[in-house]
């Protein structure tokens, strides 16, 4: 097998796509965060609370309210349980401790939630959400899932609300973690510790039916299969060796679930693994990868992406690779052939910044380049490149780059219905943490959704979108915990909860959800 032999490219492949010379330069003329002054807030919360009839402890979780985009004035809270065991007798009632925040900085507060019960209330779960509202800011809430039960241990289990089932990759534990929501509580399905250190890459198949993950000790690496079972368990596949020895840093699955795409960071070469979409194995045995001729013009790629829906007849389907400070490249791709990759181009970044995040829109009108520093006069420089896809070029579209009320891109988010994407910051000029703003999507347009959502301290930060298109999950190398859901409303985001995904410095790198 011809799998994980690395090396530096130092030719560059033909440059088509309108563009008149090889490599990043002679490309062309590529790639005040809006708000109101009153800003906004986001509410989040503990966690879940797990109590017993007339139990005076083990009752309460605390709500945190945070100030974004320099917002100021006072927030009203009130709470209210909004869901409850059918035909309960003595249901559970809610209380806040502080029911009016000042805000004059960009400083979090708190308030305590106390759920109460009596010795006769009946045993389930009481949905409690918490309202946060200011006058002039829309009302944020947050839910709290209160699981009443006689050994006061018990987890919010009700199917009201549930999620798919979504992954997230802790590179300081080494571990996937499998989880889902139900009623407004985190699940966990299960933990599974790889069989190779360094964790450094994660990704679903469109078939939903297998998961690989990538790691790397910087000398050697593996990428292993998994295969998702019912409700989201998984199953280390081939016996548990590795099915390819590529470091990868960031990889895909095509939409026939047949070609396995990567890149490594320190490497020019992509490469395409042939896998079978009935098993997710190798498509034959000591299988010779296949390489992208002469290589990318940087050795930086950060992230990839694939056009759905793509075929041996598809004429505008590419792989498209962020490469930081090297810029962006669209290949074309066809699953078809025996070595998929075809002509491509490769595109500057505007100034001196990088292009750190790459997304495509699911029906494949556009792609999304997020790039630091396209906006350098503005006091939040980062910028989302928005690129038309035609069989022929990706010209820029009329608009772009548009504002993302950041400085450090880390990914982005089409939403599975097309009509909305969002974009994580890891960092924000003059705040500690990052956000993600959002925008309205049509064929030729964007349009911002307003000021951004808090999204945690200023770590890498994550993104994915649940298969029920109910929750977007955000995780943060940085955050503690570590994981934010997000309800998912006619483009509005609004926290559900944040949690832990395991304990001590778990460092998730990484996301992905079953689709």
């Amino acid at each position: 097998m011809n799998i994980g032999k690395w090396m530096k490219a130092t030719l560059a492949a033909p440059f088509l796509l309108g563009c008149m010379a090889v490599g990043l330069t002679g490309c062309g003329d590529f790639w005040q965060a809006p708000g109101g002054s009153s800003g906004s807030f986001t509410l989040s919360n503990s966690g879940n609370i797990s109590t017993t009839p007339g139990g005076a402890t083990s009752n309460t979780s605390t709500v945190t309210v945070t100030p974004a985009s320099s917002f100021t004035g006072t927030v009203t809270l009130s709470c209210a349980v909004t869901s409850s065991p059918s035909s309960a007798t003595s249901p559970a009632t809610c209380s806040l401790d502080q029911t009016s925040l000042t805000f004059s900085a960009d400083t979090a507060q708190t308030a305590t939630l106390t759920a109460t019960t009596q010795t006769n209330t009946t045993l389930g779960a009481y949905q409690i959400t918490v309202t946060g509202a200011s006058s002039g800011v829309t009302s944020e809430t947050t839910t709290v899932c209160a699981e009443v039960s006689t050994s006061g241990t018990a987890t919010c289990s009700s199917a009201s609300g549930a999620s798919g089932a979504f992954y997230v990759l802790n590179q300081g534990t080494n571990q996937i973690v499998a989880l889902s929501i139900s009623s407004g509580a985190l699940n966990t399905i299960g933990t599974y510790t790889l069989p190779t250190a360094q964790a450094t890459a994660i990704t679903v198949a469109p078939n939903g039916q297998f998961l690989y993950v990538a790691t790397s000790d910087g000398i050697s690496g593996a990428i292993y299969l998994y295969t998702i079972g019912s409700g989201g368990a998984l199953t280390l596949g081939n016996s548990g060796a590795a099915i390819s020895s590529d470091p990868a840093t960031t990889m895909q699955v095509d939409s026939t679930n047949s070609w396995l795409v990567d890149a490594v960071s320190g490497s020019t070469q992509l490469a395409a693994i042939a896998i079978d979409p009935s098993t997710g194995l190798l498509a034959a045995a000591q299988e010779t990868e296949q390489l992208f001729p002469g290589g990318l013009p940087a050795s930086t790629p950060a992230q990839l992406a694939i056009s759905p829906g793509d075929s041996s007849s598809c004429t505008n389907c590419y792989v498209f690779v962020a490469m930081g400070a090297g810029g962006f490249a669209a290949i074309h791709f066809n699953p078809g052939s025996a070595n998929p990759f075809g002509t491509h181009g490769f595109f500057n970044v505007l100034h001196s910044g990088g292009d750190n995040a790459v997304a495509v829109d699911p029906t494949n009108r556009l792609v999304y380049v997020g790039e630091s520093d396209a906006l350098p006069s503005a006091t939040q420089t980062a910028g989302l490149r928005v690129r038309s896809i035609t069989a022929t070029d990706v010209p820029e579209i009329t608009g772009s780059p548009y504002p993302i009320q950041g400085t450090g891109p880390t990914s982005i988010l089409p939403t599975a219905d097309g009509n909305y994407v969002y974009v994580a910051n890891r960092s924000v000029s003059g705040i500690s943490t990052g956000n993600i703003a959002g925008f309205s999507v049509t064929s030729t347009a964007l349009t911002s959704l307003g000021a951004a959502v808090a999204a945690g301290p200023a770590g890498q930060i994550g993104l994915a979108e649940d298969s029920t298109a109910s929750y977007v999950l955000a995780v943060d190398s940085a955050g503690d915990p570590d994981l934010q859901v997000y309800t998912l409303s006619s483009g509005t985001l609004t926290s559900l909860l944040t949690a832990a995904t395991g304990t001590g410095n778990v460092d998730p790198i990484a996301i992905a959800a079953v689709p």
